[in-house]
């Protein structure tokens, strides 16, 4: 994607965010969310997808936060976020994951979704890794437990069990290989979380971004925390 495409398009994006401002000054989009705390388990196999955190075993405590993008109505489809924040040796790591496909070009599409239990989530745009670009991807498991994405349905539905999604990589036009599990449950102490994550400043360790994703997405998050008008 070229620099002057891209930096248009950013542009374009941050002018929406200010407007959405004036309707929701605190967060333009993913207005209310779920609060959740749980770890992240490490094991990845024998290929390497370029990026260190990836490939490298481990295990360790995460925040997360689950969310609607527009938020609809809670009986309607929305695009379903989900953040993590992830304690590392060179400092906190937040990764922001967006309902999509799987498929090849499915995982490049956003996607609506009524059901946390059912949507595959995906970085949508790839880390840079040593080896090329690389998509990060968190799909649940199949446990026959129904979780509503809206917040209020999904606390009651959760309760005190565990939801636990399987972590992959993949090229853009690559197979998914499993490197982990995510496995999360409500925070007992907060309903929602406060906190603003941001891929690009807190990156994974040995994970890089793209300029042309840089100048696409900072405008935005510079325009999401501005103060209202």
């Amino acid at each position: 994607m070229n620099e002057p495409f891209s930096g248009a398009a950013g542009l374009a994006f941050a002018a929406g965010f200010k407007a959405l401002k004036v309707l929701r000054p605190d967060r333009p989009i993913h207005p209310a969310g779920v609060a959740l705390t749980g770890t992240i388990d490490r094991q990845p196999g024998e290929g390497k997808s370029g990026i260190l955190w990836v490939d490298t075993p481990g295990s360790g405590a995460v925040s997360a936060r689950l969310s609607r993008s527009v938020g609809t109505p809670p009986d309607w489809p929305d695009i379903l976020g989900l953040a993590l924040r992830i304690p590392t040796e060179t400092g906190p790591a937040d990764v922001l994951l967006a309902s999509t496909g799987m498929s090849r070009p499915g995982r490049l599409v956003l996607t609506a979704r009524r059901y946390a239990s059912r949507s595959k989530l995906t970085s949508l745009m790839p880390y840079k890794g040593s080896a090329g670009p690389v998509l990060v991807a968190a799909r649940p498991e199949k446990t026959g437990k129904w979780l509503p994405a809206a917040p209020g349905a999904f606390r009651r539905a959760l309760g005190t069990a565990t939801w636990t999604l399987g972590l992959h990589y993949a090229r853009p036009s690559g197979n998914w290989v499993r490197f982990g599990t995510l496995a999360l449950s409500l925070d007992p102490v907060a309903a929602d979380l406060p906190t603003r994550f941001d891929p690009l400043e807190h990156s994974l360790p040995g994970a890089g971004t793209y300029g042309w994703a840089r100048r696409l997405r900072k405008p935005s998050y510079e325009a999401a925390r501005q103060p209202a008008p």
